[in-house]
C-alpha cells in the first residue's frame, strides 16, 4: 500500500491551529510570546506564590470570576484581566465586585482556575 504523503501535509495546519483553537474555545486569551504552564501542578498548594488582582465581574451561574490581575508566577503568566473557573462556588460568596483579593491559581486539565481566594 502506497502512503499520500501530501494527506499528511495536509494535516500539518490542522496540527498547528488545534492548540490555539483549543485556548479559545477554553475561554483563554492567546498572546504572542505567552507561555502557560502547568508545570507546578505537582506542588503543594502552600509553596505557590499567591497572586493580586480586582475583582471585576463575578458569575454565580457560570462559576467564573473575572479579575484584572498581575503576575502569576507558578503560571508564568503576565498581568492582564481575565475569566477564570473557581474550584468551588463557595470561593464567589467571599467577594463582589471592585473587591481588591489574594490569590492562587492552577491550571488543571488546561482550563485557568482559581483555587484560592482572599480579600486583601
Amino acid at each position: 500500500m502506497r502512503v499520500n504523503s501530501s494527506f499528511f501535509l495536509s494535516l500539518i495546519p490542522i496540527a498547528l491551529i488545534l492548540p490555539v483553537h483549543m485556548a479559545l474555545a477554553q475561554g483563554m486569551s492567546v498572546q504572542p510570546g505567552m507561555v502557560h504552564s502547568n508545570a507546578s501542578a505537582a506542588e503543594p498548594a502552600v509553596n505557590r506564590p499567591m497572586s493580586e488582582g480586582e475583582v471585576k465581574k463575578v458569575d454565580a451561574k457560570a462559576q467564573t470570576i473575572t479579575l484584572a490581575h498581575g503576575p502569576i508566577k507558578n503560571l508564568d503568566m503576565p498581568a492582564m484581566t481575565m475569566a477564570f473557573k473557581v474550584k468551588t462556588p463557595a470561593l464567589l460568596s467571599k467577594v463582589k465586585v471592585g473587591d481588591k483579593v489574594k490569590f492562587s491559581a492552577e491550571m488543571p486539565n488546561g482550563v485557568m482556575t482559581v483555587v484560592a481566594l482572599e480579600l486583601r
